[in-house]
């Protein structure tokens, strides 16, 4: 995962007429996954300090469904006005266009990137109630059984399917994926016991991990993740080089005042840099990161390239 450094609100020269009028009313805030998931921890997180730099609410509005991409694609299509922001995630923006050969919008023309927020690995996750406790475990039990262990994401082509399908690859297993419209209604289902295991993201799932409704397996960083250092990587569990991850950032449409794209970016910039929005993205699990408009969209370029990648490599279909 590439590192940026969190820049300072005077590398941008702001237009003085937009920046005094911008913003004049709510902003919509559009987060394309269901509530209680990764993404919207990640977005409430930063959406209320956020409110607090511009002057103006950021009003979160959960769209979720097509692994993100129903969210990406009304934002893409929004008036780029400055008052629809995106929370963009390497799922519909990365993974996407690979997975979805008719995608409604196109993550490099269709939007302006303002700045990463934060990376988080994936966690592996099962219900507690079945007999395997380590990924070596996981991988000898689904073994045992060819095509009747199933994991769930929180829909194709999202980090949590992703995740899975790598693993199944490198695993060697025949496993069944079980999308979800959210991380929330998959993660309900593992509790229940309807499906076996899942690569959700840290905020969502290590609560409920560390209160003993889901179990631990493995984090898909290289290394452990301060948020759980007792839970091992899965490239320490048999697999290395093993390495996922679901990095958020924020996005208008194409065709936003450059003068707001900055402002945005510096407001975000002074939201990063305070200590306590610091701790609670770390405590989830998360690095907090911090860029240029130009280095994100370079990194979103990048990301496109190595997923497409993987994804025509290991034959990855929508479900």
């Amino acid at each position: 995962m590439k590192h940026f450094l969190l820049i300072t609100v005077a590398a941008f020269v702001i237009s003085p007429a937009i920046a005094e009028t911008w913003p004049t009313r709510p902003i919509r805030f559009i987060v394309p996954f269901a509530p209680g998931g990764g993404g919207d921890v990640v977005g409430r997180i930063i959406g209320q300090r956020m409110s607090e730099q511009l002057g103006k609410p950021l009003i979160i509005d959960n769209r979720a469904g097509g692994g993100g991409t129903l969210g990406c694609e009304l934002a893409a299509k929004a008036a780029p006005d400055g008052y629809t922001l995106l929370l963009g995630n390497v799922g519909p923006i990365a993974v996407g266009p690979a997975l979805y050969p008719k995608l409604a919008y196109d993550p490099v023309r269709d939007f302006a990137p303002v700045t990463m927020i934060a990376s988080f690995p994936n966690l592996l996750v099962a219900n507690p109630g079945l007999p395997f406790k380590t990924v070596p475990e996981l991988v000898a039990y689904a073994k045992s059984r060819p095509g009747t262990l199933n994991f769930a994401s929180a829909g194709a082509g999202t980090s949590t399917h992703l995740a899975g399908e790598l693993f199944k690859s490198v695993a060697g297993i025949d496993v069944v994926h079980v999308p979800y419209k959210g991380g929330a209604a998959a993660m309900t289902d593992i509790i229940a016991g309807q499906v076996a295991y899942y690569f959700g993201t840290m905020p969502s799932s290590m609560p409920l991990a560390k209160a003993g409704k889901l179990r631990a397996l493995a984090v898909t960083s290289l290394t452990r993740s301060p948020a759980a250092p007792e839970v091992p990587t899965i490239a320490e569990s048999g697999y290395p080089k093993f390495e996922t991850a679901a990095w958020y950032g924020l996005m208008f449409p194409t065709g936003t005042p450059r003068e707001i794209v900055a402002r945005t970016n510096a407001a975000t910039m002074s939201v990063l840099a305070l200590s306590d929005i610091r701790e609670r993205l770390v405590h989830e699990g998360s690095e907090p990161m911090g860029s240029t408009p130009a280095q994100f969209s370079a990194y979103i370029k990048a990301e496109i390239a190595k997923w497409s990648g993987v994804v025509k490599a290991a034959n990855l279909k929508a479900d």
